[in-house]
Order: structure tokens, then C-alpha cells, then sequence
């Protein structure tokens, strides 16, 4: 049998080219070697996003649209959203009867998070808390590893805390302890060299119009020391190279080249850049146009991936509830 793998996404907004190199691009490989199971994280979501829940409907399904065009199989993947397994939330409350206060204040991450997302109040009890869900979704599918990269880490060593507690206090073997199964992450700044982000508008969105892709690349941070054409570049520190980099390596020797030698101008460098990003883009915004046209096939997609995370999900519960004598 295969391993089995969870990993998931927040419904926060529209998929972006981070997401592609971040997450998509790996679960489309895992899914060839992996039982993996792919979440919508709605819960997850409104966790922060619970004053202004309007859109987290509207943003799921076009998230799962996306994760289908750029290759998501569930032919071989189990996809489905998070909130429709009532399991996840039994539990994450089992387990937050064995998890330490202490042990969810210290998480780096929450600590980051409050520290970044100013603009909404997240001192709740559901925020501080949402280590312990993270575990119990992973812990639900009795999941193997779960792709993490390693600023994750810490994050995943919570889990298999919380995984050594349960089976020591009720002698058992029930969960096995998550291993990383670490990805190669790559760094992919925003347009303007800050952190990629939705609030900053510094990304390009994966179903984004040619127009709007070239006009934001056109905005995009080049190489300030260069001043006039016959200047030698620096690409290194040129945001546009670093795309290059990522997405386009087999050309990057030549961009490298050409921006040092002065062979070409920022302008032209960039234009010729969003030619080539709105070419990588271009078949998967048309499977985006043809899964548009029938939404009840997306509707069967989860249904079947429902069932069968349920089916799972509820011998997990049962074996859980037995060992605390429910």
C-alpha cells in the first residue's frame, strides 16, 4: 500500500504563481508515489478570516478549479473540503484535551501571524488554538508525512508532541508520528521585492488576464544600479532574473548574458518576460475555461472525495472513541 499524505490549502483568496511553486507543483508530483488527500481548509481559513467570511465560498471553488488545471488528478488524489468531514472538529477537540497551553503559546508561527495580520483580531481562543486542528487533520488520515518545507518544521514537531501524549496516556499506537517529507522551497518574492502578499497586490494571480500580467510585470523592481542601456547589469539582484530563475532555468544563462553584456533593456527584458509567463500560464487557464463550463463536475469531484475521506475519517473517530471509553 502507499503511504498516505494530507496537505491542504486556506480558500483565502485567488491561487498565485507562489502557490504554483510553493504547493502545486509538488502535490502534482506526490500524487504519482503518495495516497495524498487534499483539503480545502475552510476552517482553517475562517480561523482568521471570520469577521469577513462573504467570500470563502466563492474561493474555494475556484481554488479547487485551479488546483485541477494545473494537474491535480483525483483519479489519483482525494479531494475535499475540510468543513464537510464533521470528523476534523471531534477531533481537534480530543486532542486539545491532551495538548499544553504553554505548547500552542510558544508556535513560532503563531507568533508570527499575530505579529503580521495587524488588521484583524486574532486573539481567540479558535486562533491560538488552530496547531491542535492542524494535527487532528493530519492525525484523521493516520497520514505518514506531510510535505512540509523547513520553516514548517517546527510546526509538525507540535503535532508529533501531541501524538507521543495521546498514545502514551492511553497506551496505544493509534497514531503513528507525521514525518516531514521536506520540498524544496523556493523563495519567490512579490513584484516589488517584498513578500508575496494579497494585501500588496505583489503577485500574479494563475488565471490573471495577458494585460494585467504585463502591466504588472512592468512594475516590477529591476536593477536600480543600472541607470542607462550600455550599463552593465546586475542580475542577481534584479527581481525579474530571480523569475527567470524559477520558472524558466533552462533560460537563464542566456538572461544572465544578455543583462550583463547590456544586450538588452530592463523594458525590453521585462516585456519579453510576461510573453513568457503568460505562455506558461496559457494551458491552464484553458482548462480553467473548459472546468468552468460544467461546475457539476467539480460538485462530483468533492462529493467523491467527501465520501471518501468520511469513510476514513470515521473508523479514526471510532477507534478514538473507544480508547476513551465513549
Amino acid at each position: 500500500m502507499k503511504k498516505i499524505i494530507l496537505s491542504g490549502m486556506r480558500p483565502t483568496g485567488k491561487l498565485h504563481l507562489g502557490h504554483l511553486v510553493g504547493a502545486l507543483a509538488n502535490w502534482t508530483k506526490l500524487q504519482n508515489e503518495y495516497d495524498c488527500f487534499f483539503m480545502v481548509a475552510d476552517w482553517h481559513a475562517l480561523m482568521s478570516e471570520y469577521e469577513n467570511s462573504g467570500n470563502l465560498k466563492a474561493n474555494m471553488l475556484d481554488n479547487i478549479i485551479d488546483w485541477l488545471s494545473c494537474g491535480i488528478d483525483p483519479g489519483k488524489s482525494t479531494i475535499f473540503v475540510q468543513s464537510q468531514v464533521p470528523e476534523h472538529l471531534e477531533l481537534y477537540f480530543i486532542l486539545s484535551l491532551v495538548t499544553p497551553l504553554g505548547l500552542l503559546e510558544r508556535c513560532p508561527t503563531y507568533k508570527e501571524q499575530l505579529r503580521e495580520l495587524t488588521n484583524r483580531d486574532l486573539s481567540t481562543y479558535a486562533f491560538l488554538g488552530y496547531p491542535v486542528l492542524q494535527a487532528a487533520d493530519i492525525l484523521l488520515y493516520k497520514a505518514d508525512a506531510v510535505p512540509v518545507g523547513e520553516d514548517q518544521l517546527p510546526h509538525l514537531e507540535l503535532t508529533r508532541q501531541i501524538v507521543r501524549k495521546f498514545n502514551h496516556l492511553y497506551k496505544t499506537d493509534c497514531f503513528p508520528e507525521p514525518k516531514a517529507l521536506l520540498t524544496e522551497t523556493t523563495r519567490l518574492l512579490g513584484l516589488d521585492g517584498r513578500k508575496m502578499s494579497k494585501s500588496y497586490d505583489n503577485y500574479i494571480g494563475l488565471s490573471e488576464e495577458p494585460e494585467i500580467i504585463r502591466k504588472k510585470v512592468q512594475n516590477m523592481i529591476t536593477d536600480a544600479q543600472r541607470i542607462r542601456l550600455s550599463d552593465p547589469g546586475h542580475p542577481h539582484k534584479c527581481n525579474v532574473f530571480s523569475y527567470y530563475a524559477i520558472f524558466f532555468p533552462e533560460l537563464k544563462q542566456e538572461a544572465e548574458h544578455r543583462c550583463v553584456k547590456s544586450l538588452i533593456g530592463c523594458t525590453v527584458c521585462k516585456k519579453e518576460f510576461a510573453d513568457k509567463i503568460i505562455g506558461l500560464l496559457a494551458p491552464i487557464q484553458e482548462k480553467r475555461r473548459v472546468l468552468l463550463k460544467d461546475k457539476k463536475h467539480i460538485q462530483d469531484i468533492l462529493s467523491a472525495g467527501r465520501l471518501k475521506a468520511s469513510s476514513f475519517a470515521k473508523k479514526t473517530i471510532s477507534e478514538v472513541r473507544s480508547l476513551l471509553k465513549l
